[in-house]
């Protein structure tokens, strides 16, 4: 067995958190495995005065943290499953998909009591296409303001008073203990999370068969099957993490998993909604039909529009 790995991550308290939670786990199998963590600052982490949208490219998290997997600075990355491109670098391999922690958006607020609750031109933070043009389907009127930094900097934010609301995961706000005075959830049917939301992948080199063995015990088969069909919508689409696409998969029934997808413009007057249900082997077939019906239906000229933009 292994005597030591080294864990590739991002420097951030949510990042980190991440990482020791994998830490302890092995650590709690393996008693004398030594386990190191690499901080690695992504492009994503460097640009914080620009919405992430207007940044382009794919993989603005997980870039430089793949390039320390493949030059051999680190056996493993932990990642934010809705941070990873649908499409990995050649030789690298997402093996591990843990069990899901909540998959829902939350509409936090000093004073406000949800959505309704807002007031007229009410001033929310968000830097996701997907989470504006939500919002805006429901509540035309709101005035969406740019909102970037970590998890805890975006929360203080809210508390300093610099927007009514804001959105984040609600995983986030879990696995880091913070709470705010009013937290409402935004969760499926009615508002799609980002693909792979809540859940986290464990990526390394697929040659790497000493990694499968140690880390092996860390995978929960339904969240991974759930992730696949998703990830394969994403791919189907061409999408990044940046692009207005939400799409949630769940255990539906025994040996079925049902995916509910999402195109939408930026400002919310067209979204485009799919739902198919399918056996959990054919995940990644379900993924590619549900994005096929919803480029069939007129996302494809929605995505034109938004990547030539």
């Amino acid at each position: 067995m292994l005597e030591r790995i080294t864990i590739a991550t991002r420097g951030s308290k949510l990042a980190l958190w991440q990482a020791e939670h994998v830490k302890s786990r092995l650590l709690e199998r393996y008693p004398g495995l030594e386990v190191e963590l690499l901080l690695i600052k992504t492009m994503g982490d460097k640009i914080q005065d620009v919405p992430l949208a207007k940044v382009g490219g794919k993989g603005l998290f997980v870039k430089e943290i793949e390039e320390a997997l493949l030059d051999g600075r680190a056996d493993l990355a932990v990642h934010s499953m809705k941070d990873v491109p649908a499409e990995l670098p050649e030789g690298l391999v997402l093996g591990v998909i843990p069990e899901r922690e909540n998959m829902t958006d939350a509409l936090l607020s000093v004073q406000y009591d949800g959505l309704d609750g807002l007031p007229e031109g009410a001033r929310v933070g968000t830097s996701s296409l997907r989470r504006r043009c939500q919002l805006l389907a429901l509540r035309p009127d709101l005035k969406i303001l740019n909102l970037r930094g970590n998890l805890d900097t975006r929360v203080n934010k809210l508390l300093a008073g610099d927007y009514d609301a804001i959105i984040v995961a609600q995983a986030g706000m879990n696995r880091l203990g913070l709470s705010v005075p009013k937290s409402t959830p935004l969760g499926p049917p009615l508002f799609l999370p980002a693909v792979g939301q809540g859940a986290l992948g464990l990526e390394y080199a697929q040659d790497r068969e000493d990694l499968v063995e140690l880390l092996g015990f860390l995978n929960h088969p339904d969240t991974h099957c759930c992730v696949r069909a998703e990830r394969a919508f994403l791919a189907t689409l061409e999408g990044g993490c940046q692009v207005p696409i939400g799409g949630y998969a769940h255990v539906s029934a025994p040996n079925r998993i049902t995916l509910r997808g999402l195109v939408a413009d930026v400002d919310g007057k067209t979204l485009i909604i799919e739902e198919a249900t399918d056996k959990p082997r054919d995940a990644e077939e379900l993924g590619r039909r549900v994005a096929q019906a919803i480029l069939d239906r007129g996302g494809r000229e929605i995505l034109a529009e938004v990547y030539g933009a």
